[in-house]
């Protein structure tokens, strides 16, 4: 990624980070500028290791890094330009959310006054004002999860990391955390969002950083990542009007590689390598009146598929 004169907000150069034999993240490199980023994979992909060699939690095994111009680890002064919602719950039963933020803004060098003048405001903004006061230990997982946002937001950091953040909410607080999320963005504020639910992270409207088995496998926009994808060889099924029109159509292309039929239905199985071609001819004999489209499914429907086949071209397997 050319970022040009823009500056760099987080730099991996060649960064692996090893627990013992077992790889977290493997030879990555990469230049993040100020903007909205989501971070993909599945669970176990490496995410959270991800996250905290950018914080400093983790010091890499190899490589080096650097976020806002300096490294990470061992590095108070920086986390007062960082704010991390972790996807580990919080467990502090007897303390109520405001003491709780209160104290994580002071931990900042804020003073008291101040530091809870901003936890009542980050708690406000997340809704939880009206139980505050309350012990967390009688908190829902929902509620549980605002109050980590609100102590990640309550010092007004640089950037904000949030992993997993969507655990726990019903279809209210997700809508309300998007749009929190989006406000954050609006203002021109940085933002890294990690979770395993592509939806989730594409309602905000990112460049993507897809990770799996501790290996970046593609960055960019969400169309540059579609448009990565969408020549790899695959299946898609089709189910139409009338199949053997369709097969008729396709048969004779080059890179149609096999045809099957879908026993029971009138669909088939089409494998190929150049998918978005074969997607004009079918929309062409679809315009053309002599075919309609009932359904469309290809492998990389689900994100695990697209990671699998993400991995496969990684290995220069396709």
């Amino acid at each position: 990624m050319s970022n040009g004169d823009r500056q760099i907000m987080i730099r991996f150069e060649h960064v692996t980070k090893l627990y013992k034999t077992v790889i977290g993240v493997n030879d990555i490199n990469l230049e993040l500028v100020p903007g909205a980023y989501g971070l993909l994979g599945p669970n176990g992909s490496g995410k959270t290791t991800l996250i905290n060699l950018i914080i400093g939690q983790l010091r890499p095994t190899i490589g080096k890094i650097s976020v806002f111009g300096t490294q990470p680890w061992n590095n108070d002064s920086l986390l007062r330009r960082v704010g991390l919602c972790p996807a580990a719950d919080v467990l502090y039963p007897s303390v109520n959310a405001l003491d709780w933020v209160t104290y994580l803004v002071e931990l900042h060098g804020i003073k008291t006054k101040e530091a809870r003048e901003r936890a009542e405001h980050a708690l406000e903004q997340v809704g939880m004002t009206y139980a505050m006061h309350r012990p967390m230990g009688g908190y829902s997982l929902g509620m549980r999860q605002r109050s980590k946002l609100a102590q990640s937001i309550a010092h007004e950091p640089d950037l904000l990391i949030l992993d997993e953040p969507f655990n726990g909410l019903d279809p209210i607080g997700r809508h309300e955390m998007t749009e929190l999320i989006k406000q954050w963005i609006k203002a021109g504020r940085s933002i890294i969002l990690a979770s395993h639910i592509l939806h989730e992270v594409e309602s905000i409207k990112p460049s993507f950083l897809l990770i799996s088995g501790g290996r970046l496998l593609a960055s960019g926009t969400p169309r540059e990542v579609r448009e990565l994808i969408t020549n790899i060889p695959n299946e898609t099924y089709f189910r139409v009007s009338d199949r053997k029109h369709l097969v008729q159509a396709i048969a004779g292309l080059d890179y149609v590689d096999a045809i099957k039929y879908d026993s029971g239905q009138e669909g088939v199985f089409v494998q190929c390598r150049k998918p978005l071609d074969l997607m004009h001819v079918v929309q062409n004999l679809m315009q053309a009146g002599s075919l309609q489209i009932f359904e469309i499914r290809t492998q990389e429907d689900s994100l695990n598929q697209l990671f699998a086949i993400l991995m496969r071209v990684h290995r220069g397997e396709i």
